[in-house]
């Protein structure tokens, strides 16, 4: 049985939406044996077993592995905190489904950033390949290789001090780390970011990825607009008034 705790900040007959604490990971992935969202989903809801689809890590090789990841349409990364939605029916999950992929679900994001950012608000439109030297990174900059995917993000900035920004993020394409990588390429990494500004010393307090999930937008089967709101962190919360 999970002892996890995870809030849940809104449900109905067909979703969940809970606010996923910072160093929890969604679902595993066959290396590692630590708690996972998907452990509470069977704990609370253990009908939704069946929910949705697996995952095959490594296709047709030896070490081929299938994870379930009941009503899992999306994830956010074992750092950001934030909102998730999980379905709680098969048609639901394929509703929301569709919903991703056809760019029709507005996530909003909160990050702290290295620098001052001039402009109040901007978009970045680069898209994402992999990076040429690390295959756990992503790069939206020269030398990237494999398939260049678009991506695009705007963002606004909601406070600025101390040679640091808060910004309001909104990725209109789902490209795997692409807030982090579209500000690393664009000069402004995410504080205390591990892969995407390594050499950079951790700020504002920050032990973890200063990267939160603050809202998102999506409709159900009937047509309803259906928005949640994550509030900020006791972290992010601090890091405010140190820009001050």
């Amino acid at each position: 049985m999970s002892k996890l705790s995870i809030p849940v900040l809104y449900e109905d007959a067909e979703y969940i939406v809970i606010n996923k604490p910072a160093g929890l990971v969604v679902h595993a992935d066959g290396r590692t044996t630590e708690p996972t969202v998907v452990d509470w989903i069977l704990d609370v809801h253990p009908e939704m077993k069946e929910v949705g689809e697996p995952l095959v890590v490594r296709p047709g090789q030896e070490n081929e592995l299938t994870i379930y990841r009941p009503g899992i349409v999306h994830r956010i990364d074992r750092d950001t905190s934030g909102v998730l939605v999980i379905a709680k029916t098969q048609s639901a999950f394929e509703f929301l489904k569709d919903q991703f992929q056809d760019r029709e679900v507005e996530k909003t994001y909160n990050t702290f950033v290295f620098t001052e950012v001039p402009e109040d608000e901007g978009m970045v439109d680069r898209p994402i390949g992999r990076n040429k030297k690390d295959f756990r990174l992503w790069s939206a900059q020269r030398g990237a290789r494999g398939e260049m995917r678009d991506a695009v993000t705007h963002y606004k900035v909601l406070k600025r001090g101390n040679g640091f920004s808060f910004i309001e993020a909104k990725p209109r394409t789902g490209r795997t780390h692409q807030i982090r990588v579209h500000f690393k390429a664009v000069n402004f990494p995410i504080v205390a970011d591990p892969l995407y500004a390594p050499k950079r010393e951790k700020a504002l307090g920050f032990d973890r990825l200063a990267l939160h999930a603050r809202a998102i937008s999506f409709k159900n089967r009937e047509g309803k607009t259906i928005t949640v709101e994550a509030p900020l962190p006791e972290d992010f919360q601090k890091a405010l008034k140190m820009l001050d």
